[in-house]
């Protein structure tokens, strides 16, 4: 697979352009630690260039109200990335170290069709909505509610699905008539970078209307975050950084979304196929390497069956070896940088120094002599107390956790400062949706059942974050609403 389809320059104001000091920094790929190219480092008069041509396209061009322009350049976009499928497909799984078959779904081909979705929901949304004639005051009016765009929006996003978070708020941001500076992640930034180059050379989008900065620094995002002319804040990262976002959009009160972290639980009452479950559960932990904000990393099993659950759990781990992500059969891929595998490694630590049993995997598979790998591993023997069961990991670490029946298990759930996403396992369907119910969290899938969808609302309670994306719920994030009345 070729990566030469990776974008050195920032996207300003309709041009593909160097950052102003020339800079640059290397994105690399995380599966052999091989430097695949550069792209250009951002800087604070980069960001201030893009923030006025977004401001500036925005106030003073149709784009805020011209739906059918919209419409027709979100097709535009999509049919680019259709067209360059193959290209995307393999600098994506190099820059990302994601497994190909997740190219197939979520981390490419999905958010690429999602396009299409939200560009049908903007031709035939309802803009404006006729209340009637009414007497206010005992004064006869005829009122409206019209829905109009938020202004310039900050989206900062990701590296774990950056074209599924990128198109997510792009998407429907474009589509609702704003305009975006998007700021990616260091570890991903050609993920955006060839979408600037195909927005400039493939789409009529007009000049300002999107802006792409990348940037080496984590915290670049702040600039935008803070500055009096950025409307809102569309961010998707860690709720540590949430909290930050948070504050530096206080000054200015301006609008928030956050899709922050998980720590999700998949609860399998005593009823249900053990083995089976337990194994989607393995499957689910290993998939790109455990890198998802709503994957399912707490396993919480009937005590009087942990053993045979633990037994079903690690044998599927063991059949799923972290390998090289371009193989079409494998699952768990590396992690995004030696910083994060570092990380996930001081966990695994944690868990044996709190007592805690490593069932399987816990270190570095011996076959994979480069790239940041960590073998798939199971934890028992820890509480849900413990870090290791209440903190985000962001790798393929189960932890599994005994319950006394359907209100322990749904205690131990919900017992988690995140509420992202669950799972509910049981023989009886009416069982399970009365526990999904009752989960304080913004998804749950029962027996299986799938929710990733674009028409879907994603995002959680509590400190998984505010909003949603996606759906037409998310779809509306980036709308105001106004009234309008007339003497009747």
């Amino acid at each position: 697979m070729t990566t030469s389809f990776g974008e050195e320059r920032l996207l300003i104001d309709g041009a593909l352009v160097p950052a102003s000091t020339g800079a640059v920094f290397e994105t690399v790929n995380p599966a052999t630690e091989e430097v695949l190219g550069v792209a250009a480092d951002a800087t604070d008069g980069d960001a201030e260039r893009a923030i006025d041509a977004a401001r500036r396209a925005f106030d003073s061009t149709t784009w805020s109200t011209d739906v059918a322009l919209r419409v027709r350049c979100l097709r535009q976009m999509q049919a680019a990335m259709r067209s360059h499928a193959d290209e995307l497909r393999a600098m994506t799984i190099a820059e990302t170290g994601s497994p190909v078959f997740m190219t197939r779904s979520a981390q490419l081909d999905d958010p690429v069709e999602s396009l299409g979705w939200v560009a049908d929901l903007a031709e035939g949304y309802a803009w404006t909505t006729d209340l009637g004639r009414a007497e206010p005051l005992g004064m006869p009016a005829r009122r409206w509610v019209c829905r109009e765009p938020a202004g310039v929006v900050a989206a900062i996003t990701p590296w774990n699905v950056p074209h599924q978070i990128n198109l997510a708020k792009l998407g429907p941001a474009l589509a609702a008539g704003n305009t975006v500076i998007l700021k990616p992640a260091p570890d991903t930034p050609w993920c955006a970078t060839v979408l600037g180059r195909m927005i400039a050379e493939e789409t009529d989008i007009p000049a300002g209307v999107v802006n792409i900065l990348a940037s080496s620094e984590p915290a670049f995002g702040a600039r935008l975050v803070s500055d009096p002319r950025v409307d809102q804040v569309s961010f998707t990262g860690s709720t540590a950084t949430g909290r930050t976002v948070m504050a530096q959009a206080a000054g200015t009160l301006k609008r928030v979304f956050l899709e922050l972290g998980g720590k999700s639980a998949f609860v399998v009452l005593d009823d249900a196929d053990l083995r089976g479950a337990c194994g989607v559960a393995a499957f689910t932990v290993c998939v790109h390497a455990g890198q998802g904000c709503a994957i399912t990393t707490r396993l919480v099993v009937p005590r009087r069956h942990f053993d045979d659950a633990v037994d079903g759990a690690a044998a599927a781990l063991a059949k799923l070896p972290a390998g090289d992500p371009t193989d079409p059969g494998t699952i768990c891929g590396p992690l995004i940088n030696a910083r994060q595998r570092d990380r996930v490694e001081r966990y695994i630590r944690l868990a044996r120094d709190e007592g805690g049993t490593i069932v399987v995997g816990g270190g570095r598979p011996a076959e994979q002599t480069r790239g940041f790998f960590v073998e798939p591993t199971l934890v028992t023997g820890i509480g849900n107390d413990s870090p290791v069961a209440r903190e985000e990991i962001f790798g393929p670490v189960l932890v599994v956790i005994p319950h006394d029946g359907d209100d322990d298990a749904l205690s131990i759930a919900n017992d988690s400062p995140y509420g992202l996403s669950g799972s509910v396992w049981s023989g009886d369907r009416d069982r399970a949706m009365a526990v999904a119910r009752r989960m304080r969290t913004g998804t749950v899938g029962v027996n299986g059942g799938v929710w990733y969808s674009p028409d879907v609302p994603f995002g959680g309670y509590k400190q998984s974050g505010i909003g949603r994306e996606m759906g037409v719920a998310g779809f509306e994030e980036y709308l105001e609403t106004k009234v309008v009345a007339e003497p009747a």
